[in-house]
C-alpha cells in the first residue's frame, strides 16, 4: 500500500524542474554545441578517410579543377563532389585547417538534429522531439561523424530529410502540400546523389514501397507509383545532380562511372573494399557500440514491437531501420557508420517510449562497461606490452620473426601507454564513478539519467580519450609532413597510405618507386622491405615517432 501511494504521489518541484530542463530546446542547442563543435579542430586529421577527403579538397583548391576530385595526383572516384565543394568553401572562409575542413560536417549534423526535432515535434510532441534530438546528438557514432571531415554527416542529413518528406507525402493527402513534399524529397535525393551516390535513392525507394505494401491499400500503392513516376520530380533531380555527372563524363569519360558505380557501389556488396570485411552478426555487435550510452534503451524497444504495427508512424520507422539493417548485414563490405542511414527511427522510438524504460541494469550496463574498459585500458596495454616483450625474447625463431614483421604494433603499444597519463586516469575513473552514481540515483526516470550519462561520455571521450588516440596515431603523421615541407625534397610514399601527410605537407606525395635523393614516408614495419628492395641506397632516418618514419635515400 505504501509503495502504491508513493508511486501515485505527485511529482516534486525538483522533478518538474529537471524534466522541463531536459525537454527544453535550449538544452538541445547547448548539447549540439558541446557534442558537435567542442574540440572540432583540436586534433589532427585521421587516416584514411579524413586524409583522403581533405587531400582531394586541397588539390581541388590548388589546381582549380572543381569537377574531378584528385588524391595525390590521381583521380579519386570513391565519392561524388558535393562534400569537397563544401569543404573548399569553408576553408576559403576560415582558412585551410582542421576546424574549417570539419565544419561542414558539424553544420550538417546540426541541421540533421533540427530536421529530426521539427519532424517529431509535428508528429508527436515538443518534449519528445527534444529527447529524440538529445539521443541523436549524444550517441557515440553520430558525434564521431559530426566531427569528421567526411561525407557521412551530410549524407545522413539528406537521407533523413528524404524520409521525413516521404512520410508526410503518404500521411498528408492535401494536394498542394502533397506536391511540395514530393518535390522536396526529389531535391534531397538529388543532393544525396551528389554526396554519396545511389544509396541516397535506393533506400527511400525500397522503404517507401515496403511501407505502401504494408498498408494493403491500393490507394497507398498507387500513391507510391505516382511518386516514383512523377515527371517534375525527376526533372528537379536531373537539374540538381545531372550537371556535375555530365561534366565529369565530358572531362574523364566513363572512368568515374565504372569505378564509382561498378566498383565502389555494386562491388562493395559482392566483395570487401579496402579490407572492410565483417562477419555474420557484425551489426548485432556494432549497433550497441554505435548507440552508446543508449544501447540498453534501444534493446528496451523490443518490448513495444507487439503494438508497433498498428501505429503507422512506428511501422514506417521500423521498416526504415530493418531495411537498412538487413541490407548491410548481407553486404561483403561492412562498416559501423552504414547503419546510421537507418538509425534515426531508433532515436524517435526511444524518445516516444522513454517511459517504458524501467530496468536500470539494462539501461546502465553499456555505459558502465564503456567506462570500466577505459579505466582498465592502461592495464590492458601493460599486459599487451608484456606479451609482446615475451614474444621478442622467446627462443622460438618463428615468434621473433612474427614480431619483427610488425614492429609498428609494438611502437603503437608503447606510444599508447605513454599518453594514458594521470589526467586520463582521473577522467576515466570520474566517468565510471559518475555513471555508478547515476545508476544509484533513484529519483529521476531512467531516460533522464541516461541523458546525463551521455553528457559524461561526451566530455570524457572528446576531452581525454580522442586527443590521446590522435596523439598516438595521427600526430606523428602531421609532424612528419611539416618536417618534409620544411626540407622541401622530392617526397614519395612507400607501401604506406597516409593521405593526411599530403594535406599537411601541402603537396602531392606520389606512390612511385623511391630513388636517390628522395625523402620516403613509410610505416615502420615497411623499413626492412625498403632496405631489401633498394640495397644500393644508403638510408638516413630523418624522423621516427610511433609507427611513422621519414627516411632520406642517398
Amino acid at each position: 500500500m505504501r509503495n502504491a501511494e508513493l508511486s501515485s504521489s505527485p511529482p516534486t518541484f525538483w522533478h518538474n524542474v529537471l524534466t522541463a530542463t531536459l525537454t527544453s530546446p535550449w538544452l538541445l542547442l547547448l548539447v549540439v554545441a558541446l557534442s558537435f563543435f567542442w574540440q572540432l579542430g583540436a586534433v589532427p586529421l585521421y587516416d584514411l578517410d579524413e586524409g583522403a577527403f581533405t587531400e582531394a579538397t586541397r588539390e581541388m583548391l590548388d589546381t582549380g579543377n572543381i569537377i574531378t576530385p584528385h588524391r595525390d595526383g590521381e583521380p579519386r572516384y570513391d565519392k561524388p563532389v558535393l562534400i569537397y565543394w563544401l569543404q573548399a568553401v569553408s576553408t576559403q572562409a576560415f582558412g585551410f585547417n582542421e576546424f574549417a575542413l570539419r565544419l561542414p560536417s558539424a553544420l550538417a549534423a546540426s541541421l540533421w538534429v533540427l530536421a529530426l526535432w521539427g519532424f517529431v515535434r509535428k508528429r508527436l510532441d515538443a518534449p519528445t522531439a527534444v529527447v529524440a534530438g538529445l539521443t541523436l546528438v549524444l550517441a557515440l557514432q553520430v558525434s564521431l561523424i559530426a566531427k569528421a571531415a567526411v561525407a557521412d554527416a551530410l549524407l545522413n542529413l539528406l537521407i533523413a530529410l528524404t524520409f521525413f518528406e516521404i512520410y508526410r507525402y503518404f500521411l498528408e493527402p492535401d494536394a498542394p502540400a502533397n506536391r511540395r513534399y514530393l518535390l522536396q524529397a526529389y531535391l534531397w535525393m538529388a543532393l544525396g546523389f551528389l554526396t554519396k551516390g545511389p544509396v541516397a535513392v535506393f533506400f527511400p525507394l525500397v522503404v517507401s514501397l515496403l511501407f505502401a505494401l504494408s498498408t494493403l491499400r491500393w490507394q497507398m500503392i498507387l500513391q507510391w507509383l505516382k511518386a516514383v513516376f512523377y515527371p517534375l520530380g525527376w526533372v528537379i533531380f536531373l537539374l540538381v545532380a545531372g550537371p556535375w555527372y555530365l561534366a565529369i563524363y565530358l572531362e574523364d569519360g566513363v572512368g568515374f562511372f565504372q569505378s564509382f558505380f561498378l566498383h565502389h557501389n555494386l562491388g562493395r556488396f559482392d566483395a570487401p573494399i579496402h579490407n572492410h570485411s565483417g562477419f555474420p552478426g557484425y551489426y548485432l555487435v556494432m549497433l550497441p557500440l554505435m548507440l552508446l550510452p543508449f544501447s540498453g534503451w534501444f534493446l528496451n524497444l523490443f518490448k513495444t514491437l507487439n503494438t508497433a504495427w498498428s501505429d503507422l508512424l512506428e511501422r514506417f520507422l521500423w521498416i526504415w531501420f530493418i531495411t537498412v539493417f538487413v541490407f548491410f548485414s548481407f553486404s561483403a563490405t561492412q562498416l559501423p557508420h552504414y547503419l546510421l542511414y537507418g538509425a534515426v527511427p531508433l532515436f524517435i522510438l526511444m524518445a516516444k517510449h522513454r517511459a517504458v524504460l524501467t530496468n536500470r541494469w539494462l539501461a546502465f550496463i553499456p555505459p558502465l562497461a564503456l567506462f570500466a574498459f577505459l579505466v582498465a585500458l592502461p592495464l590492458l596495454l601493460d599486459a599487451a606490452i608484456h606479451i609482446a616483450y615475451g614474444i621478442a625474447t622467446s627462443p622460438s625463431a618463428d615468434v621473433r620473426e612474427l614480431l619483427t614483421l610488425q614492429p609498428h604494433t609494438a611502437a603503437l603499444l608503447g606510444a599508447s601507454r605513454q599518453v594514458l597519463d594521470v589526467h586520463y586516469g582521473i577522467a576515466a575513473l570520474a566517468g565510471l564513478l559518475l555513471t555508478v552514481a547515476l545508476l544509484r540515483w533513484s529519483t529521476p526516470p531512467l531516460w533522464q539519467r541516461l541523458i546525463f550519462a551521455g553528457l559524461v561520455q561526451t566530455v570524457v571521450v572528446y576531452g581525454f580519450v580522442v586527443p590521446r588516440v590522435f596523439e598516438v596515431l595521427q600526430a606523428p603523421v602531421k609532424e612528419a609532413a611539416l618536417i618534409a615541407k620544411q626540407l622541401d625534397l622530392p617526397t614519395v610514399s612507400y607501401r604506406t597510405s597516409l593521405p593526411s601527410f599530403s594535406v599537411y605537407r601541402d603537396a602531392i606525395t606520389p606512390q612511385r618507386p623511391p630513388q636517390a635523393g628522395d625523402l620516403v614516408l613509410l610505416r615502420l614495419d615497411k623499413l626492412p622491405l625498403l632496405i631489401r628492395d633498394h640495397p644500393d641506397l644508403q638510408q638516413e632516418m630523418v624522423y621516427q615517432r610511433g609507427a611513422v618514419a621519414l627516411v632520406r635515400l642517398r
